[in-house]
């Protein structure tokens, strides 16, 4: 068998190391936007356009997003958002993958929840509560971050948190449809309680239940058979 020789890799795969460097160790956090072009061939020491392709590969990746006339964005701490929203699946592919961590995490934090992650869940359903309709999915979404954040596995955490967009995506089509409960409360306010409650079993059958609740009302929509 003959391999191809190593090569050094191109002066614009080190500036992408270099960009995904910065937001992976968290000095670039997902929402903030980056320094500008200026700024960066300045830091680098690289040309416009080798710092351009690097912006595109990030881009691609989906861990930045450039606004024309705004700036660039992080979007994502790493390539796994990217690969889920190109991966297609429907809500049931979401639910499903939900399920398999949703109840994990949410037994997880009942035993490692500390005071300041309860009072972070309670915040977020407390704004979930007062937002428009158009901000609901990404409100929700808001609250089952922190429930994940509560469960102190970083590993866990970095899978669901990748997930978080498809699930905001689900959410945001599934509350246009007819029968979707907003005001279910396993998953949720129930999760919570069994956190308080110090109660891992309860918490975890909450999420299930919420997630096969949920399934249950997406097949029978979609077959028309909601009364």
């Amino acid at each position: 068998m003959s391999l191809d020789p190593v090569r050094q890799s191109s002066l614009s795969d080190q500036v992408v190391e270099r960009l995904r460097t910065e937001i992976v160790e968290g000095r670039w956090k997902v929402g903030d936007r980056i320094p500008a072009e200026p700024e960066l061939i300045a830091s680098l020491g690289v040309a416009r356009g080798t710092l351009r392709e690097a912006l595109r590969a990030l881009q691609y990746s989906g861990m930045l997003d450039i606004r024309r006339g705004d700036g660039t964005f992080v979007s994502a701490r790493s390539e796994v958002p990217g690969a889920l929203a190109r991966s297609g699946g429907s809500i049931a592919d979401v639910l499903e993958a939900r399920a398999a961590i949703e109840p994990q995490l949410a037994r997880l934090a009942a035993e490692r929840a500390d005071d300041s992650d309860i009072a972070r869940i309670e915040a977020a359903l407390e704004h979930r509560a007062t937002v428009p309709a158009e901000r609901w999915a990404a409100a929700d979404s808001a609250v089952h971050e922190e429930i994940a954040r509560a469960a102190h596995n970083p590993i866990l955490f970095e899978v669901y948190t990748a997930l978080l967009p498809r699930l905001q995506d689900s959410v945001h089509d599934a509350i246009t449809r007819d029968g979707f409960r907003r005001d279910d409360p396993r998953g949720h306010e129930e999760v919570l309680e069994a956190i308080r409650r110090r109660d891992p079993a309860a918490a975890g059958a909450s999420a299930a239940a919420n997630l096969a609740a949920t399934e249950h009302w997406d097949h029978a929509e979609r077959a028309g058979t909601i009364s």
